[in-house]
């Protein structure tokens, strides 16, 4: 294609002018949306500006045009996402938009991405037609494992004392982006609704606590993942000692830190451990109170936010260790303090749909069980609350994690009469209540009665008290 015709067709494309310059869109495939990639929505984080919280986006001249290669943030290669750590820059902060129309004030949905905190990339989110429903679809990166989440001592010394939940940080200024520009898109900013899986569950749920994000967004969906997956937060001074342990491998001093090549400090982030975290993968899932973007422990910040309408709910196998691989004897103390022999003796056979009882203690402990405390929490202050397990995976066989997921972008159809999980979110999205025409009801959720959906291959299914005598045992801790 000749320059002239180049310039033509990007002229040809829809054009939106946002904070730092003018966007240009392409038509999503099938048609009907549009879509725009890449879009910055803060400055680099790269070297002056690691471990700082999210700059202002550099203004940039001409149109910038729609991105479908724009990398993904630093993080090393576990397999399965290999293409996002191959093609990672660390200046990331950018976000995806696909809308059915740049006029209108249509529900928004922001997407915040899974992958433990260190891996995984909004790429490919905005390929769902989840958008034929009306609503706005917007999917965000955010800074990874150390970079993301590292508290140095050296930016604690550079900002009043506080460090770390660079990420969280980044997606709080993700959502002032949005406030700021999402009319042009034809979305609604006062509709806006946060949903994220498994960590980028838990990130809506400290999104709801922290105080800097009140006010940017109306309503949440939280898909696996709360605050720290069962595990106390992480305090500040633990923090620093994790920063001391990648410090000593960087060369010691902040400034050295921050003239690494990013190769060097993903080679050190594999080798930090935290024996308070659940595994070396969970080492940036514990909850960091640092004083700044979550100044008290999330539960205590939860307990005074205002009081938004959630979904919360987990998978009925999500993942755990292979038969064996659990030492009862250590862990369950660890989980269930004084309650460790009862425990034991629960977590003895294996069930066809909850799997062998390593799975089941991981998926109560983990998922399950902070998950209906979540929702105790959160109805019991007034909050309008949903809960749901879902136990489908496509193909049949047993459910896993992130196994909804489908369900929710692809609107794949299931029970008798059929039903789609992503209608359930859409209404929630536009009504802040999931029920509508032609499903099932679905209760509200109180701590008293602890009612739920469980949807499966029959269906939408009413029921209660979910593993309510194991979880209680959890909750005493």
């Amino acid at each position: 294609m000749s320059l002239v015709a180049g310039l033509a067709l990007l002229a040809a494309m829809p054009q939106v002018a946002v904070t730092g310059g003018t966007v240009a869109g392409s038509e999503a495939a099938g048609g009907g949306a549009v879509i725009f990639r890449g879009i910055p929505y803060a400055g680099s984080p790269a070297g002056a500006n690691r471990w700082r919280a999210p700059r202002p986006v550099a203004a940039w001249k001409g149109v910038r045009k729609d991105d479908p290669n724009a990398p993904a943030c630093p993080q090393n290669d576990a397999g399965w996402n290999h293409d996002s750590a191959a093609t990672a820059s660390e200046d990331c902060l950018t976000l995806d938009v696909r809308t059915p129309g740049l006029a209108g004030k249509r529900p928004v949905m922001v997407w915040i991405h899974g992958g433990s905190n260190f891996a995984g990339s909004a790429r490919g989110t905005v390929q769902s037609r989840i958008t034929d429903q009306g609503v706005v679809l917007v999917a965000v990166q955010y800074r990874l494992g150390m970079l993301g989440w590292l508290a140095p001592r050296g930016a604690a010394a550079e900002a009043d004392g506080h460090a770390g939940n660079y990420g969280l940080m980044d997606q709080i200024a993700a959502l002032r982006w949005i406030r700021a520009n999402i009319a042009r898109f034809g979305g609604d900013p006062a509709a806006v609704t946060v949903f994220g899986e498994s960590a980028g569950s838990q990130d809506v749920s400290l999104l709801l606590a922290a105080p800097a994000a009140r006010g940017l967004f109306a309503r949440a969906i939280m898909e696996s993942g709360t605050p720290g997956f069962g595990m106390p937060p992480r305090s500040l001074a633990s923090a620093f000692a994790l920063g001391d342990q990648a410090a000593a491998l960087l060369g010691g001093s902040l400034a050295e830190m921050r003239r690494r090549p990013v190769a060097e400090l993903l080679a050190a982030d594999r080798k930090l451990r935290d024996p308070s975290s659940i595994g070396d993968d969970f080492r940036w899932l514990r909850s960091l109170v640092d004083g700044a973007a979550l100044p008290k422990a999330p539960r205590d910040l939860l307990a005074s936010a205002p009081r938004r309408p959630v979904i919360i709910g987990s998978n009925r196998a999500e993942f755990g260790p292979k038969a064996g691989e659990v030492d009862w004897e250590k862990d369950l103390p660890r989980a269930f303090g004084a309650q460790a022999a009862v425990a034991r003796d629960f977590y003895r056979t294996s069930d066809e749909r909850l799997g062998i009882p390593e799975m089941q203690y991981w998926t109560d402990w983990i998922f399950r069980c902070p998950s209906g405390r979540l929702a105790d929490l959160l109805s019991s202050r007034g909050a309008p609350v949903w809960r749901y397990e879902f136990d489908l995976a496509r193909g049949g066989g047993m459910t896993s994690h992130n196994a909804e997921l489908a369900y929710v972008f692809d609107r794949l159809r299931f029970g008798d009469p059929a039903v789609s999980l992503q209608d359930y979110w859409i209404n929630f999205v536009r009504t802040g209540d999931p029920n509508g025409a032609g499903l099932p009801g679905w209760p509200r959720y109180d701590a008293a009665a602890k009612r739920h959906i469980l949807f499966d291959k029959r269906g939408v299914t009413q029921d209660a008290r979910l593993r309510t005598t194991i979880c209680t045992y959890l909750e005493a801790l």
